[in-house]
């Protein structure tokens, strides 16, 4: 039996969302004739109370739109150290804005408002950037899918607003968050000025994210995406499955958080295991006992016994729990570790 856990991305379409995409009604997204895409956006919008969503190809270009529409070439961004906007964006932020980060060493991916308020340029400097943005992570992927605190975000938003800032979340896993933490969306909704979902890392989807906000800034994204060539054309066959998946895919995100959870607790009892992270939702950072063996030994001698999983670098090693990691796959893993 193989078992990737490599990330929450491996996943497959099911049945019920397959049927979904093969009765789905389209027409050209280009022109916004897509009847499928309408409605996801629709969708996505009235869950988080906004006023209009756009659909993308990636968690990357949202985000990347976000940050092209809230800043000009020159500015610079807060966000936290290990943010997945200035690590695993392929520098996007630099090539296709023209944007600096200014890091904030946080605490597993999550700054506090006293951290961004003190890295804020002062904006009659003009030697230094000017501070036009704060991007979120939630859950912090290189954090180990920790949740942010809802009361801290909102501290951090006093702060944006106080100093004229723009007020972005990288929301990728925050279904994990909303699922793990009793929160809604209409609660981030309020908050920031724009959020970037994924559908196709816990949801199940193949392929999509949404970025929302209001229709203005969702006015400027649909430029934006056009530039980065993310027009797609008859697309409701992929929004469908988006759409199957926000009605049956998030509530269960609760099962991967369970099994996350054990995974870690086994992971903790191992003598080859130095530390294991704290686990909140999908995602299970650790470290080994270089003295015992090291991480890309552990890792081959998981790969010989078809299991797979991640390098994040510096000796950790990463475990993503999904849609597609069954109970009999769970089991056998849980097996598997114990016995090596």
């Amino acid at each position: 039996m193989e078992i990737n856990l490599i990330s929450d991305t491996v996943t497959r379409p099911g049945s019920g969302m397959l049927s979904a995409m093969m009765d789905a009604q389209v027409g050209d997204d280009v022109f916004k004739a897509d009847p499928t895409v309408n409605a996801l956006e629709s969708e996505a919008a009235k869950m988080f109370g906004r006023e209009a969503a756009l659909f993308f190809p990636s968690g990357t270009m949202t985000n990347q739109t976000a940050i092209k529409i809230h800043t000009d070439p020159g500015d610079q961004l807060i966000c936290d150290h290990y943010a997945h906007v200035y690590n695993y964006e392929g520098g996007g932020v630099s090539f296709n804005s023209g944007v600096s980060c200014k890091l904030i060493e946080g605490q597993r991916g999550m700054m506090n408002a006293k951290q961004v308020e003190e890295a804020i340029n002062p904006p009659d400097f003009y030697h230094s950037p000017l501070t036009q943005l704060v991007c979120i992570e939630n859950t912090t992927n290189k954090g180990g899918g920790a949740c942010w605190d809802f009361d801290e975000l909102e501290r951090i938003k006093t702060v944006c607003d106080k100093h004229g800032l723009a007020y972005h979340l990288d929301g990728a896993r925050l279904w994990n968050a909303l699922v793990a933490k009793g929160e809604t969306a209409a609660q981030y909704g309020k908050l920031f000025d724009t959020i970037s979902v994924c559908l196709s890392k816990g949801l199940g989807c193949p392929v999509g994210s949404l970025l929302i906000g209001d229709r203005e800034h969702m006015d400027k994204a649909l430029r934006v995406r056009k530039v980065l060539g993310g027009g797609m054309r008859q697309a409701g066959y992929l929004a469908a499955a988006g759409l199957y998946a926000l009605s049956n895919n998030i509530e269960r995100l609760s099962e991967d958080h369970r099994k996350a959870k054990e995974i870690g607790d086994t992971l903790a009892k191992m003598e080859s295991v130095k530390k294991v992270e704290p686990i909140e939702t999908n995602i299970i950072i650790f470290e080994v006992e270089e003295e015992v063996i090291t991480a890309e030994s552990f890792t081959n001698t998981l790969r010989e016994n078809d299991i797979h999983i991640i390098s994040m670098g510096q000796g950790k090693l990463r475990m993503v729990t999904h849609l597609d990691y069954t109970d009999a796959m769970h089991k056998e893993l849980l097996k598997r570790l114990r016995a090596l």
